[in-house]
């Protein structure tokens, strides 16, 4: 495809003439007849970045064993693997599978609930601990204020003492 642009560049045509011919994009035709004018070729060149440590039939094995349980770590494959010393974890899926029920691991956050509590405490120790059902109203926060407060009060052993002693 890449030389059939360049050579219908070649012959005069323009970037939309290319474009509507081969049912391409003008950006990429733009893209394909640059790379042409810069490098004299439109072949793949070789590109920079660190070679790969695993041979592909390493790298087949490993979709392999990943396709059967996408939720496989990296710890999970080095057994099946063990010409190599270490395995990094890629996420071997297709796109827009992400979050297909076999991709996702359940996880519970933030501790799956709440409790409401009401308690008291005095320099003699701790009072009454009183467990909140529901909404908590002035209905609600009165009656365990009465339920709780003086029995609390009798179990610490507090007096009373007059305002103006303060």
């Amino acid at each position: 495809m890449k030389k059939k642009v360049i050579e219908i560049y070649q012959s005069g045509k323009g970037y939309k003439a290319i474009s509507k011919a081969l049912g391409l994009l003008r950006t990429t035709v733009r893209a394909i007849i640059y790379k042409w004018r810069k490098h004299g070729t439109v072949e793949n060149l070789p590109r920079s970045g660190r070679p790969t440590k695993i041979t592909p039939r390493v790298q087949r094995k490993l979709i392999q064993e990943v396709t059967k349980d996408p939720t496989t770590t990296s710890k999970e494959l080095q057994p099946h693997l063990p010409q190599l010393r270490s395995v990094s974890h890629y996420v071997w899926r297709k796109s827009n599978t992400a979050f297909q029920k076999k991709n996702i691991i359940p996880t519970v956050k933030y501790g799956g609930g709440s409790v409401m509590v009401w308690g008291c405490f005095a320099a003699s120790g701790p009072g009454r601990l009183a467990v909140v059902n529901g909404t908590m109203n002035s209905a609600v926060y009165q009656k365990i204020l009465k339920e709780n407060v003086r029995p609390s009060v009798c179990d610490l052993k507090l007096k009373r003492t007059s305002a103006a002693g303060q």
